[in-house]
């Protein structure tokens, strides 16, 4: 069982390295795809962090090995990654396969990107409600959201509820 998870430089820390260590705690394999080489930075209380290597560019990837995708936020990071059409259209292949995505915080700006927000009831970092609504969602204020195969979450507050609603999720598909 394989999980993606798409980010690139600004990525919020705590979003991508939480649900990282709770997949592989698991034993779930997770990769780190990205429109980056080689390692991407973490953003975190307004500055640079951590860096993670990356497993595969969006152009190396093949999006039919993965199980789930996950998309931590950041202002930076799904940002940049709704302007580049490779990483809509990686994001957009999961909804067309009927397979999970799990965003948190700003990651949903990816879904309003990829056009698969309308109709849905989900949830993000308040910021980004009207966003969404404006896009067709319906959002609300939880800690997290399941509808479908879309799993969506407000912050980093959130995250051990995201966590463990994602590692139910692949249980299911087990």
């Amino acid at each position: 069982m394989k999980v993606a998870i798409l980010a690139t430089n600004g990525f919020e820390e705590s979003e991508l390295f939480e649900p990282l260590k709770a997949l592989k705690e698991e034993g779930v394999q997770v990769d780190i795809v990205s429109n980056q080489k080689e390692r991407i930075k973490a953003w975190k209380h307004g500055d640079w962090s951590k860096e993670i290597d990356v497993d595969f560019t969006l152009e190396e990837v093949d999006n039919s090995i993965y199980v789930m995708l996950i998309l931590p936020g950041g202002v930076i990071n799904p940002d940049k990654l709704r302007r580049d059409k490779k990483a809509v259209a990686f994001v957009r292949s999961f909804f067309d396969k009927n397979k999970p995505v799990a965003a948190i915080c700003h990651g949903p700006q990816m879904l309003i990107e990829a056009e698969v927000v309308k109709n849905r009831t989900m949830t993000s970092f308040f910021s980004i409600k009207k966003d969404l609504q404006n896009a067709g969602a319906n959002w609300v204020d939880e800690a997290v959201v399941e509808e479908g195969n879309l799993i969506t979450s407000r912050n980093p507050g959130d995250l051990n509820a995201f966590n463990q609603k994602i590692i139910t999720r692949l249980s299911r598909n087990l």
